[in-house]
């Protein structure tokens, strides 16, 4: 159950319940719950049964899928406002969760039972807006990764992974592993595409650090 003060607080994280007509509002502080989750913690593994989804307040969630070789790739995030698409998804066909979703930044989160979540779909036009439209902006999210893997090759793939995360942050901090897990390829084929990359020039490579000294070539590469 959730008192008017934390409603206060959520709904400025979740704008939709700013616009709730009374009765959901209600609804929502009876069956739901707050809590906090640490980095790490495994919210569901593959076929969990998912008994709850969640509504993050702040922190940050990987979803990841991992095949009979044993690579990982990253499906999407989702941060502040947002929720797991493959939760809802689980939720409404009454299936298993069919990937690995984990804490990476320490979150909270609002929990909404399975029950309540299925019935305010059916019972509220609001409800089922937000969950349509949380559907269909990550399905396409998701298209895109499915776009990528399956008609770029892998160096373009690596540049185009490199200059993203290079606006944030330059030189990188993360591991050949942590860039092959995101890519859905092998730590030994990022190494060796990571070394011609260095030896053309277009980047440095360190120990868990990866610098970008040549912007313009990995566009160009990107690009191809």
């Amino acid at each position: 159950m959730i008192d008017q003060a934390q409603f206060r607080r959520v709904s400025s994280a979740l704008p939709i319940l700013q616009h709730a007509e009374p009765q959901l509002v209600r609804d929502f502080q009876q069956a739901a719950f707050l809590a906090r989750i640490p980095a790490g913690h495994d919210v569901f593994l593959e076929n969990d049964q998912v008994d709850a989804i969640a509504l993050l307040i702040s922190g940050v969630v990987r979803v990841y899928k991992i095949g009979g070789t044993g690579r990982e790739i990253t499906l999407y995030r989702f941060g502040d406002g947002e929720s797991c698409i493959l939760t809802a998804n689980a939720i409404l066909s009454q299936k298993t969760f069919p990937a690995i979703a984990v804490v990476e930044k320490d979150a909270e989160a609002v929990m909404i039972p399975a029950d309540s979540f299925r019935q305010w779909v059916a019972k509220y036009d609001l409800w089922r807006e937000f969950v349509f439209d949380l559907l269909s902006r990550r399905l396409s999210s998701v298209m895109e990764i499915v776009e990528e893997v399956a008609f770029r090759r892998m160096d373009e793939r690596l540049a185009s992974f490199l200059l993203t995360r290079a606006r944030l942050r330059n030189p990188l901090r993360i591991t050949h592993q942590e860039i092959a897990s995101e890519l859905g390829s092998s730590r030994e084929v990022i190494s060796r595409l990571l070394e011609d990359f260095s030896k053309r020039g277009l980047v440095r490579v360190g120990r868990g650090e990866i610098e970008i000294l040549d912007e313009a070539g990995l566009q160009t590469l990107n690009a191809v």
